[in-house]
């Protein structure tokens, strides 16, 4: 298992098809994920702090799972089948592990809320990650020494011009 980190959620023109994007946390492998619509509003609303007047579904499902004392130890895309992601939520209860199967943007829309780490197979970064040369990242310089968001996400379009989800497919 790898850990990953959370990059954001696109658009892919000219489809216009939602994608959320992960990457490596100590690697340069970048996971595309494609998703629906209102599963990338949900992911963008929680990395915004964005505040709906009523609680959207992962808000109600993080909310029952801290209201029943439940911890997100993890999220993991752990599978890769004809083009489809699949998820696990590793739920842990009074020293007991429970794995729950989920769709990867439910799963990284509820982690994000909670702050659960994310990781994903080492089987599915080798299938469909796309790397991205140090060498083409534009550095910000940061006092951090991260490399820059947008510089990131720039390069991430530019790939994206050239491949399609059946790209992913076996």
């Amino acid at each position: 298992m790898i850990e990953m980190t959370l990059v954001g959620v696109r658009v892919e023109l000219p489809t216009n098809q939602p994608i959320v994007l992960l990457r490596e946390s100590d690697g340069e492998r970048f996971l595309p994920i494609w998703i629906g619509g209102v599963e990338a509003q949900a992911i963008a609303f929680a990395l915004q702090g964005t505040v709906t007047p009523r609680p959207l579904t992962h808000d109600l499902m993080r909310d029952i799972i801290e209201g029943l004392e439940i911890t997100v130890s993890r999220v993991v895309i752990c599978d890769l089948r004809d083009g489809t992601f699949y998820a696990d939520l590793v739920l842990e209860n009074a020293g007991k592990e429970v794995t729950v199967s989920a769709r990867p943007s439910d799963a990284i829309a509820l982690a994000v809320r909670i702050g659960a780490p994310l990781f994903a197979a080492e089987e599915v970064l080798d299938e469909a990650s796309i790397l991205i040369d140090e060498d083409e990242i534009e550095d910000a310089d940061k006092e951090d020494g991260e490399e820059d968001p947008d510089a990131v996400v720039e390069e991430f379009r530019e790939f994206l011009e050239d491949i399609s989800p059946e790209d992913f497919e076996s």
